[in-house]
């Protein structure tokens, strides 16, 4: 899949999900594996917080549960309930979410579609969103 606009449909169809009824932010994340596989993952809430997990990590982790390690693109969409598809702002991956990519993706390569609608989004690489990422490589030093 190359279109990445097919990657933001699907990105907020998962964000159809979201389990989200303390903050109303909804979220959704379509990723994107090498073989062309596409995983949904909404952000789920919890009363205390600390469990929260975030649409980005969602997809991953079912991803990673199966046995899939290897990653090209992720379109992340999020919104309050209050704001149409379309007239809110980008949604950028939290820094918890950034390392994870960085544990299964190439930083020069792997996309982060951020957007706003299937029209209006912008793509950014890893390294751009988290330049001095901590990875493996460093715990070989």
């Amino acid at each position: 899949m190359t279109d990445y606009k097919e990657l933001v449909k699907k990105a907020f169809e998962a964000q159809k999900s979201s389990y989200s009824p303390y903050s109303h932010f909804k979220v959704g994340a379509a990723l994107l594996s090498e073989e062309g596989k596409v995983y949904l993952g909404c952000n789920i809430e919890n009363a205390t917080f600390t469990p929260t997990n975030c649409a980005e990590r969602t997809a991953f982790f079912k991803a990673v549960s199966e046995g899939v390690k290897d990653f090209t693109a992720i379109a992340i969409v999020g919104n309050t309930d209050s704001v149409e598809a379309g007239s809110g702002d980008y949604c950028a991956p939290c820094g918890v979410c950034r390392q994870v990519m960085a544990e299964f993706c190439d930083p020069e390569t792997f996309s982060i579609i951020l957007a706003k609608s299937e029209n209006d989004y912008v793509v950014l690489s890893l390294k751009e969103l988290l330049p001095l990422g901590f990875t493996n490589k460093n715990l070989s030093k």
